[in-house]
């Protein structure tokens, strides 16, 4: 009997070769290796093609800014309160008065590099003593690069203060202001604060430093209605005094604005607190002069009081980069312009 080969009868399997685990991960590490590279790139890229495009915008805004600086410069005149074309002329800061909007009405203005900061500062001082004083002191207040341009001060009191001829006298820095606290309006021995006179002390706070002292009258020590005497809070003092101060300054920055200020009343003047301010751009990183000023023959005016009145012709500089930690290099944009009004 003959056997049947079934061996002839199988079909020939090829069985196929799949990836080893090692393979696998070779293959995910060159992949994530692959893909965090593209993602490297597309993110330089996107922050390159950003800070190009934010560069672009802050020197477009510096140059429009610069055109209108050196067009209202040029034609810079006297004040409507017949104040001299330039009022300041400052490295960074320059004032000047000039028809900015073609209404026939002379505005001052103002170019500077900085942001205006507005601090306010409180403390008390009592004395215990007939006809006595008492003083408080403020200091380090100006910022660095900061320079004051308002101080107000404030002073209310409580005491013995119900006569005409019991008051109080305020003094800054040694030098005695006008108004007396309390001469008239005031009770005595109240609960609160009382006869309040504000004080513009603006150049005494631009030293720096500040003394204030209260001192109490006392025309008559033998008569109690005519000299402050020790008989408040249980006979123990004779006054306190309560004394608000508010000092805003300038501090320099990398922010260049502009102050507007319309003249307003008969006679015109030009109220500090009415200027509007608006910013031209935020990214100027001068450490040279914004401002430079020359005479009629081109020569630099480096004194001061000599740039006020001598002044014929004036540079603008302005150096201008979003982040001066990245290239591209910083952008420098500068304009001269003759004033036309004081050419000789």
């Amino acid at each position: 009997m003959k056997i049947p080969n079934f061996k002839s009868q199988i079909p020939n399997l090829k069985f196929k070769k799949g990836f080893t685990l090692t393979e696998a991960i070779v293959a995910i590490f060159v992949f994530s290796l692959l893909m965090g590279a593209i993602s490297a790139t597309i993110l330089i890229l996107y922050r390159t093609h950003s800070y190009e495009w934010q560069q672009s915008i802050a020197i477009e805004e510096a140059r429009r800014g610069i055109e209108t600086m050196v067009k209202e410069i040029r034609e810079a005149r006297e004040g409507e309160n017949g104040a001299y074309p330039i009022e300041y002329a400052g490295d960074k800061e320059f004032v000047f008065y000039s028809d900015i909007d073609n209404d026939g009405k002379t505005e001052r203005v103002r170019y500077f590099l900085g942001k205006i900061e507005t601090e306010n500062f409180f403390d008390e001082c009592q004395s215990n003593q007939k006809g006595g004083s008492c003083s408080v002191s403020f200091s380090n207040f100006i910022k660095e690069n900061g320079k004051v341009i308002s101080a107000i001060l404030k002073v209310t009191a409580r005491g013995d203060l119900d006569s005409i001829y019991e008051y109080l006298t305020i003094s800054v820095n040694g030098q005695e202001l006008e108004d007396k606290i309390c001469q008239t309006g005031c009770s005595q021995c109240p609960l609160n604060f009382e006869g309040m006179k504000t004080f513009d002390i603006t150049d005494f706070a631009k030293t720096g430093s500040i003394t204030i002292l209260a001192k109490a009258s006392c025309p008559n020590p033998n008569k109690e209605s005519r000299c402050v005497d020790v008989i408040c809070d249980s006979n123990t003092i004779s006054f306190k005094a309560r004394f608000e101060l508010s000092i805003t300054q300038e501090v320099q920055t990398t922010e260049l604005k502009k102050g507007i200020i319309k003249a307003v009343g008969d006679p015109p003047t030009y109220p500090l607190d009415q200027e509007r301010v608006s910013l031209i751009t935020s990214y100027v990183r001068n450490s040279p002069p914004i401002f430079e000023y020359f005479d009629q023959n081109g020569n630099k005016i480096i004194d001061y009081p000599a740039r006020l009145k001598d002044t014929k012709v004036m540079k603008v500089f302005l150096v201008i980069n979003v982040d001066p930690n990245r290239p591209p290099t910083e952008f420098q944009l500068e304009s001269f312009v003759q004033l036309r009004n004081l050419k000789e």
